[in-house]
């Protein structure tokens, strides 16, 4: 209906800078320009909004298959959004991989940091988990930690008073933790995909990852356009 709409407005934008387009006469005036083929879709093309969606990791940073997520994601230009664990944060050189998300533009989001149940824990555990992480991740961004995606997604609502981020749950969840067919995942996700959904992932699977490139790649040619989870929320 969107998209229809977008249609609408350019058509009558194109009659009001281009009249000529419109009228019998056209290619008999000399003194009118005439908006090209080429023009009129490249207008129509870049005025009409393109249906937006996201994809999310949970579990990393992995030190073996993130860094190979994120050559893959700059490579195409898309924007993604990362819920790390607090504990994967500090292994080997994950901070380094921390930064270069921040750098190349994704979202960074908590996934506590031990990957507790948190409905399972005290508020006090709860809340240090969380807060645990958050300064983690602050102190490699030098930003606070506006997002988070409780694990099993499980959240106690009364946190939302003490700690100050935004739970982040998901629409579309193809369990790639549970396979290793890439085939598998990828048309889970295609076949269910609509307008801003937001695509649940795993960036410490080797499987998940390549499905995840080919995922972005399918949608993309079906004309979508990838967004951080916060373009969807806050829009």
């Amino acid at each position: 209906m969107m998209q229809g709409m977008g249609l609408v407005y350019v058509l009558l934008l194109l009659g009001m800078i281009y009249p000529a387009f419109f009228t019998e006469n056209t290619m008999e005036s000399e003194n009118q320009e005439v908006l090209s083929p080429n023009a009129i879709a490249y207008v129509a093309e870049n005025m009409v909004e393109k249906p937006k969606i996201a994809i999310t990791f949970d579990d990393g940073p992995s030190t073996v298959y993130t860094s190979k997520l994120l050559d893959g994601l700059k490579e195409r230009g898309v924007k993604a959004t990362f819920f790390l664990i607090g504990q994967n944060i500090e292994k080997d050189q994950n901070k380094e991989i921390v930064k270069r998300m921040y750098e190349e533009g994704h979202l960074i989001g908590n996934h506590t940091y031990h990957h507790v149940e948190i409905t399972k824990v005290s508020n006090d555990e709860a809340y240090k988990e969380i807060t645990m992480t958050n300064e983690l991740i602050s102190s490699i961004t030098g930003e606070e930690v506006q997002f988070m995606r409780p694990p099993f997604g499980l959240w106690q609502k009364e946190l939302e008073q003490k700690i100050h981020v935004l739970p982040v749950m998901w629409s579309i969840d193809p369990l790639d933790w549970a396979t290793e067919n890439v085939e598998e995942i990828v048309n889970k996700v295609v076949t269910e995909a609509e307008e801003n959904d937001i695509i649940l992932l795993h960036d410490c699977y080797d499987s998940s990852v390549k499905a995840a490139l080919k995922i972005i790649d399918q949608l993309t040619a079906e004309g979508y356009e990838f967004v951080t989870v916060d373009e969807l929320m806050l829009d």
